[in-house]
């Protein structure tokens, strides 16, 4: 559920505010409320509000439409819905090409309000998301979860009632690649079942050693305009970015000490305070760490804090290597040959080879899912036949040693010297000859690319 919002109402007539500011509290919103222009945009920078109700005839030196003209010439990033009474076009129009969001008539219903005020908030939301989707560059994740090996399910069952109960937070552990960002999205879906899986509650994930160490703070939490030098207009941090939903924070565990201190403070009160604000943010948003860090060895050394351990501690799952969950590995590789094959229409492809299989079931995937998952997606790619074969594994996954392959023959340097040509030239008429001229063969035999084989044997007139 969202933390509401925050609404900042100007307005000279006292009963309007009044009735407004009545209603949308029982609604859950903060509201801040001014009769004055005086000192409105400083006093609306302080408050960081969600959405500015702005009065189009305010008094005789100041009125709506020079406040909408400021707010936007400051770049404040917040919504504009202005009030008016003047039942013409004229005000609306001008207000819009101003650069206000909405606008409502008076003497308005104060359901319309109410639903203009929610309309407002979902829309801006959603633009921040994508925005912020957009800038990291982040794609959609899977939130489905493959495996019934015992552990995972033991795992799912945890998670669910995690997830129904409300837990805000939750600790996933694990090494690199076992699925914690997965588990994170299958967490989240649980959680809001009743609004489609997740689909209309956000989900923000943040890498916490991808981000630069000058920005961090700026990023999780915010800023307003001028909070340091590049904080040309005001920004809302990932924690309010993620309200009404779920916030991934991966690699939690390299997070520095000082940042680790202000994390344990939002976790206990649900606020934050951007950078350079003077107000606390409510936010209601469930929050997921993930690491790959034994953390209590973490504590022992003094790199993680050991209160913040341990209040995360209460809700934790622990995700098993891929070799520890071995009967999976078919479920996975079907599942990933199945989403490959439909991406890159690969119709006719419909299964594996049965030593492949048993390649797959006999690696010991030190890059657990992850390495899987590129794994099946090269052979989905190479693959020409109906079924995956050994042919596209990696030599050593394969049970062809790399090191086997480069010493198949050696050749030994005559004193006279030779010519590289040459061999290259003889390796790649035998290669011919012995596929019978099939040049994707031959370029296979020669563990070099088509094109590359292409223009060796035009260069060496080696067509048949």
């Amino acid at each position: 559920m969202k933390s509401g919002g925050r609404i900042f109402l100007v307005d000279d007539d006292e009963l309007i505010v009044t009735m407004i500011a009545r209603s949308l509290k029982k609604e859950g919103y903060e509201t801040q409320v001014h009769t004055s222009a005086r000192e409105i945009i400083a006093k609306m920078v302080a408050w960081q509000p969600d959405l500015v109700l702005l009065d189009i005839h305010l008094d005789e030196n100041r009125n709506g439409l020079d406040i909408l003209a400021e707010i936007k010439q400051e770049r404040l990033q917040v919504p504009v819905v202005m009030l008016t009474s003047d039942d013409s076009a004229e005000s609306a129009i001008k207000a819009m090409k101003l650069g206000a969001a909405d606008y409502l008539t008076k003497p308005f219903n104060i359901e319309e309000v109410l639903i203009v005020v929610a309309n407002m908030l979902k829309t801006s939301r959603l633009k921040e998301e994508v925005d912020y989707l957009r800038k990291s560059g982040k794609v959609c994740v899977e939130s489905q979860i493959v495996g019934e090996a015992p552990v995972m399910r033991d795992i799912l069952q945890k998670v669910e009632m995690f997830a129904k109960a409300g837990t805000g937070a939750l600790l996933v552990t694990g090494e690199s690649g076992t699925g914690k960002e997965v588990l994170a999205r299958y967490f989240h879906a649980v959680s809001h079942e009743e609004q489609g899986g997740g689909d209309y509650a956000p989900f923000v994930a943040v890498n916490c050693t991808a981000l630069p160490e000058n920005l961090i703070e700026s990023e999780l939490f915010g800023h307003v305009r001028g909070a340091f030098t590049d904080a040309k207009t005001e920004k809302k941090g990932m924690f309010e970015l993620a309200d009404g939903g779920t916030m991934l924070l991966d690699e939690f565990g390299d997070m520095r000490l000082d940042l680790q201190s202000k994390f344990l403070r939002v976790l206990e009160t649900r606020k934050v305070r951007r950078l350079g604000g003077k107000v606390d943010i409510a936010f209601n948003a469930a929050i997921i760490a993930a690491t790959n860090r034994d953390l209590k060895k973490a504590v022992a050394a003094g790199e993680f804090r050991e209160d913040l351990f341990y209040r995360l501690n209460t809700f934790a799952v622990h995700l098993p290597p891929l070799r520890d969950r071995v009967e999976d590995i078919p479920l996975l590789a079907d599942y990933f040959l199945r989403s490959f094959a439909l991406k890159y229409k690969k119709r006719a492809l419909h299964g594996f080879a049965p030593e492949t299989l048993k390649a797959l079931v006999s690696y010991n995937w030190p890059g657990n899912i992850r390495e899987l998952r590129n794994v099946i997606e090269r052979c989905v790619v190479l693959e020409t036949a109906e079924q995956i074969s050994t042919d596209h594994l990696p030599l050593d996954m394969a049970g062809r040693p790399m090191v086997e392959r480069r010493k198949v023959f050696q050749l030994i340097l005559p004193e006279a010297g030779v010519s590289l040509d040459e061999v290259e030239k003889d390796l790649v008429r035998q290669a011919m000859e012995r596929t019978g001229y099939n040049k994707t063969k031959a370029a296979k035999l020669l563990n070099i690319s088509y094109d590359t084989l292409r223009y060796q044997v035009k260069k060496y007139d080696l067509e048949k």
